[in-house]
Parts: C-alpha cells; structure tokens; sequence
C-alpha cells in the first residue's frame, strides 16, 4: 500500500511504485530538515547524504554499488534539472 493506483499494479509495479514513494518522502524530510537545520555550521544535507550511504552499507549494498547508483544519478541530474540549480517550483531551504 503505497501510491495511488497500487491494485492495479503487478507485484513488481507494485514494488517500484513503494520505491518512488520512499524517495519522495525521503526528499520532503530532506528539504524540511535543511530548512529548520538550527546550526548554520552543519550543511544538513551533507550529513544526511552521508548518514543514507552509511545505512546502505549497513544493510548488505557494496560500495561498489553505492558508488555507483550515487555517481549515476549525479551523472542523470542535469537531464533531469535541464540545466538549471535549482529548482525554483520548490520551497528551498533557509538560506543562512
């Protein structure tokens, strides 16, 4: 039971659609942490970007494997982004 739709999906579908859902709320805790992050010394995200490569590792990926999938989704952003930095649709974090 994760997005919408989720009866009509097959158990693979099913799984991937549990996997975006995870991102996507793993991206909103991101951003809310960054924006009420209350020391300006600490970039929130690099921490928790750390903190996720850490838990993956604890659970069993290589780090040839969280190498990877982290150098190929920074190798996807600008197709993504379409050249821009940031994304202006966005609340973005408190700027310190």
């Amino acid at each position: 039971m994760c997005g919408s739709g989720e009866s009509e999906l097959d158990e693979g579908d099913r799984l991937w659609d549990c996997a975006y859902v995870a991102a996507c709320d793993f991206g909103d805790q991101c951003a809310k942490f960054a924006r009420d992050n209350p020391y300006p010394d600490r970039v929130a995200l690099d921490e928790i970007i750390n903190t996720l490569m850490t838990e993956l590792w604890d659970r069993g990926f290589s780090q040839a494997e969280i190498r990877t999938a982290f150098e190929k989704a920074v190798g996807d952003m600008n197709r993504y982004a379409a050249g821009e930095e940031r994304n202006g649709l966005r609340p973005t974090p408190r700027k310190t």
